[in-house]
Formats: structure tokens, C-alpha cells, sequence
């Protein structure tokens, strides 16, 4: 089953751009961010994010 709060964390991902402004405006650390967000992908069994340099962007997939 897919956890809600982790899915929360993808919507406000694809709002504000990068792991750290979902960190600060959600008061979590961007290292937690990341794993709740590797947790979501194996939850949903497709890859959700791609690293693009230092950054992740969401797949065409999940857009």
C-alpha cells in the first residue's frame, strides 16, 4: 500500500523543484526527504525519480 504522507512528499516535490525546498517547507531534513521518496518508489514499483546531476527530477511517469 502507498503511504499518503510519503506521496505528499512527491506532489510537493514536482511544486517546488528540488529535495530541499520540500525539506524546509515541510520541516524534515532534504536526507529524510530522500528516503522517504526511495521508499515511495519501491512502494510503488516504478522508478518515480531521476537524478539529474546533484538533483532529482520526476520521471516522465510520474508526472
Amino acid at each position: 500500500m502507498i503511504d499518503v504522507r510519503r506521496l505528499r512528499l512527491l506532489v510537493e516535490l514536482s511544486r517546488r523543484g528540488t529535495l530541499a525546498a520540500v525539506a524546509e517547507a515541510l520541516s524534515y531534513s532534504p536526507s529524510s526527504v530522500s528516503q522517504q521518496l526511495s521508499l515511495l518508489e519501491r512502494e510503488a514499483g516504478v522508478p518515480l525519480l531521476v537524478q539529474v546531476g546533484r538533483r532529482v527530477q520526476l520521471t516522465v511517469r510520474s508526472r
